[in-house]
C-alpha cells in the first residue's frame, strides 16, 4: 500500500484544479488564480523581474492557463510545474522583447522609395515599350525560355524539365534570345538584364 504525503494531495488536488478550468469552471479558475498568482508573482520578482512586470506577467500566465489548461498532462508533469514552467516562458519572452530595440521610424529602411519624377516614368514606359517590342520579336521558343529565366524564375534545369530540353538547349536559347534582343532594343537596355 503506497502512502500519500501531503504534497501528494496537493498535486492530485492541482490537477483536478485544472481539470475543471479545462472544462470551463470559472469557480476552479478563480481558486487556482488565489493558490498561485501571488506564487507565481514572488517567482518572478526573485528571478529581477520588477513588480509590475511581474504582475503583468502573472495575468498573462492566468490567461494562458484558462486557455491551455486542456493540454496538461498529469503524467509528463505536476500541476505546479506546468504552471511555472508557463511563467518562466513568459518572463523570457519579456526579457527578450525588452532587449529588442525600438525602431527607428528615421531609418532609411522604413522610408518609401520617392516617386519617379515625369521624365522618369516616361523613359521607363518607353524601355518597357521597346522591351515588349523585343520580346515579342523573338521566335516562341526563345522566347518560352526566356520568360521561364526571368519572369518566373526558373533554373535552366527546370526549364528544360519542363519543356523536355537539354540543359545546353536551354542555355542556347537563352543566349540567342539575348542577342536578338540586343540588337532590337539597344545594348544599354539588354546589359540590364544580364547574360547568364
Amino acid at each position: 500500500m503506497a502512502v500519500t504525503t501531503e504534497t501528494d494531495h496537493a498535486r492530485a488536488s492541482d490537477a483536478a484544479v485544472l481539470r475543471a478550468v479545462a472544462a470551463g469552471d470559472r469557480s476552479a479558475f478563480v481558486e487556482l488564480f488565489g493558490r498561485y498568482a501571488g506564487r507565481i508573482k514572488g517567482f518572478l520578482m526573485r528571478r529581477g523581474a520588477s513588480e509590475a512586470d511581474a504582475e503583468e506577467i502573472v495575468q498573462e500566465v492566468m490567461v494562458a492557463i484558462w486557455r491551455r489548461a486542456a493540454s496538461f498532462d498529469p503524467e509528463r508533469a505536476a500541476a505546479a510545474t506546468w504552471i511555472f514552467t508557463i511563467a518562466r516562458n513568459r518572463r523570457i519572452d519579456l526579457v527578450r522583447r525588452a532587449r529588442r530595440p525600438e525602431p527607428d521610424p528615421q531609418d532609411p529602411l522604413f522610408r518609401p522609395d520617392p516617386e519617379p519624377g515625369g521624365v522618369a516614368r516616361i523613359s521607363a514606359a518607353e524601355r518597357e515599350a521597346r522591351l515588349r517590342a523585343g520580346l515579342a520579336g523573338l521566335a516562341p521558343e526563345q522566347r518560352r525560355v526566356l520568360v521561364a529565366a526571368f519572369y518566373e524564375g526558373l533554373s535552366h534545369g527546370e526549364i528544360a524539365a519542363r519543356l523536355d530540353l537539354p540543359v545546353g538547349t536551354v542555355k542556347s536559347r537563352i543566349r540567342l534570345a539575348f542577342g536578338h534582343l540586343r540588337e532590337a532594343i539597344g545594348e544599354d537596355l539588354a546589359g540590364e538584364f544580364g547574360d547568364e
